[in-house]
């Protein structure tokens, strides 16, 4: 069930079956080991995307917000995912997506899209957008089985090894989330949300504390093909519980953001 390509899994007919890349550090190095978040949002979304689609009029909708679940460690076992249209009307449109294996559904998602329009008449104030980094150089090429650029107020680099307490940001390029198939920007972005635990959450030991969720929310969906970054906007812990909050970003600035609520992880430490 490995596989060296890029994707998180590949197209067995109904069922996705995760390759090598969508291995979790948490997982450990003993037992077959478990799907990271990356991938069960990116196939998560795959399927409300898809499921969204093929309603009437879908060409006029925008995802605008997507919350994921992670409530129990996915195996690296054939899966399914099913969706449901929960509201299909003119304005909002809302489909509920969960991920299931063989002993029953391990994550859940809900994508709610609304309908685009015209610009109203009136004015309203409105906050600057978020300062986020310059996005990398193009010839900056990181691994191509583990496409992820790394910065730590400095400059981009390839270097994982940034245990430090400084304010990160990450850059994902575009890479498959289901073998064969160019994953669409929406996609990308839903699967890259996950990153928010990582950008945030890394220190001076690796990264600490796993995260039960995330929710992004978005203004606009970057172009497919493209790359996407996570910035570090602020983290607030108490009593072994952090909460995250991140900017999304592209080479046109900044998208949404992503919030995660994580647990302190006991001894198991991630570096990535």
């Amino acid at each position: 069930m490995t596989s060296h390509s890029t994707a998180f899994f590949r197209a067995d007919g109904d069922e996705l079956v995760p390759l090598r890349r969508a291995t979790s550090g948490w997982g450990g190095a003993d037992g077959p080991g478990q799907v990271r978040g990356t991938a069960v949002s990116g196939v998560l979304a795959r399927g409300a995307e898809r499921a969204a689609a093929e309603l009437e009029g879908a060409e006029r909708f925008r995802p605008v917000r997507w919350t994921v679940d992670l409530f129990r460690p996915g195996g690296m076992v054939p899966s399914t995912v099913e969706a449901t249209v929960v509201r299909g009307g003119r304005r909002l449109r809302l489909v509920d997506v969960s991920l299931v294996q063989a002993t029953g559904t391990v994550a859940r998602g809900s994508l709610l899209l609304l309908a685009t329009g015209g610009p109203t008449s009136g004015t309203t104030w409105t906050a600057p957008l978020p300062a986020v980094p310059t996005a990398p150089p193009a010839d900056l090429v990181p691994d191509p089985t583990e496409p992820t650029l790394y910065r730590a107020d400095g400059d981009w680099t390839t270097d994982r090894r940034q245990e430090n307490a400084a304010r990160k940001a990450t850059w994902f390029p575009a890479a498959p989330i289901v073998e064969g198939e160019e994953p669409s920007g929406f996609a990308h972005l839903a699967a890259i949300g996950d990153a928010a635990n990582l950008t945030s959450s890394w220190g001076t030991l690796g990264v600490e504390y796993i995260n039960a969720d995330l929710t992004l929310a978005i203004a606009r969906v970057p172009a497919a093909g493209d790359g996407v970054g996570v910035f570090a906007e602020s983290r607030v812990e108490a009593g072994g519980i952090a909460l995250g909050t991140v900017t999304m970003f592209d080479r046109h600035g900044a998208l949404g953001s992503v919030t995660i609520a994580t647990l302190a992880n006991g001894a198991q430490v991630v570096q990535p």
